[in-house]
């Protein structure tokens, strides 16, 4: 049955403004969507290669640690580890014209360097889509009221025009621009949550390469990793 409410007829009785806060709506419903799934898969992928890490220190030999490594771009421990050996090999090959490395920083510093690098640029990259995901929470339910009230204003003018105004020529327009308040918070509810739960699981994960990077820093610079309780 057709009625002459809803969210059909409020695009279609809507001015230019009121489509675009709702469009503007739609859109950042569909972008928030887009990096929550993305961004949650792709943390369940990073979880995969953390077992890995018992397999690297049981190894005889880092050489052979690194192939029992997935080596994959989207592995950061393989990442770090690559880093810290490419780092360790660096520091050791330079040549007696390149000294001025070797006079600044000594071999555990660059080390320690190294690997904070590393580790930066991982989290960096897991920080993607975070500022989207806080703007959107922060700014959606501002943008939903602006229509709110956008969208009164017009029905008002509607009804102070009309020689009549019955109960139903008030709450039909007054109830559809309240959607706009609704459409804004079903944006920005799962923003939030979604950012809150991310910014968790990134620093798990952050904390988890932190402890990796520290193991191979003892390792470098002592030639054995620091175990827990030691």
């Amino acid at each position: 049955m057709n009625t002459p409410f809803g969210l059909a007829n409020l695009w279609l009785e809507g001015d230019l403004i009121t489509r675009f806060v709702a469009l503007a709506l739609l859109l950042a419903s569909i972008a928030t969507w887009v990096i929550l799934l993305s961004r949650f898969w792709e943390l369940r992928n990073l979880r995969k290669f953390k077992p890995e890490l018992d397999q690297f220190w049981r190894a005889t030999s880092f050489d052979q640690g690194m192939h029992s490594l997935t080596k994959h771009a989207s592995n950061p421990f393989f990442r770090i580890a690559q880093a810290a050996l490419d780092a360790s090999t660096h520091h050791q090959s330079q040549s007696t014209n390149h000294r001025e490395l070797l006079q600044t920083l000594n071999y555990s510093e660059w080390m320690a360097r190294s690997l904070k690098n590393s580790i930066d640029a991982v989290a960096a990259h897991l920080q993607k889509g975070l500022t989207f995901l806080g703007s959107t929470g922060a700014v959606a339910p501002f943008i939903g009221l602006f229509g709110t009230v956008w969208g009164i204003y017009h029905a008002l003018i509607a009804i102070s025009s009309s020689s009549s105004a019955q109960i139903d020529q008030v709450a039909g327009p007054i109830g559809e621009a309240l959607i706009m308040t609704a459409l804004g918070l079903a944006v920005a509810i799962p923003a939030v949550l979604g950012f809150n739960a991310l910014n968790r699981a990134n620093k798990l994960l952050v904390a988890d390469l932190n402890r990796f990077g520290n193991d191979l820093l003892a390792y470098f610079v002592t030639g054995a990793r620091v175990k827990s309780g030691e």
